[in-house]
């Protein structure tokens, strides 16, 4: 199986919503994406991108994809934080993840992010372990906090 990877394009949107799909169908909320391929295109494919995704082909189709942005951070500086890796689950066990995962550990260090993290959900076993195969720092002792966007509107 060859796999190559490529910055998205905007032709790519629909693939990029299908993954985020399967993502919310593995972690047991489907009905969590709100998203759209307006919402995707107008935030990552504008003049300001606010997102970006590496797109994953296994011999030419379409199988994962990584799904990042940059932050700040008061204390360090300029960080990457990687929103999602995902890997359609029919072709999961063949490093495509790894692959992903160390492109974008490549694009934190050529722009000399001082930080890169990342979430995992605590029952994602898989994801944990894989995550441990870099000596990742797991953390467990922050709290997220979030506001949905009803709240938000009522705030």
């Amino acid at each position: 199986m060859e796999i190559t990877l490529r910055n998205a394009v905007k032709t790519d949107i629909p693939d990029i919503l299908e993954l985020i799909k399967e993502l919310a169908l593995y972690e047991r909320a489907p009905l969590e994406v709100t998203i759209t391929t307006e919402d995707l295109e107008k935030d990552g494919f504008g003049e300001n991108p606010i997102f970006h995704v590496i797109m994953a082909y296994a011999d030419g189709l379409v199988a994962g994809m990584a799904f990042y942005f940059f932050s700040y951070s008061t204390w360090k500086g300029k960080c990457l934080y990687l929103e999602d890796i995902i890997v359609k689950e029919h072709l999961r066990g063949n490093k495509i993840g790894k692959i992903l995962f160390e492109a974008v550990i490549d694009i934190a260090k050529a722009t000399r992010a001082k930080r890169m993290h990342w979430q995992v959900l605590d029952w994602n076993e898989p994801a944990i372990n894989f995550y441990g195969k870099y000596n990742a720092l797991l953390d467990n002792t922050w709290v997220n906090g979030k506001f949905t966007e009803e709240q938000l509107q009522k705030l």
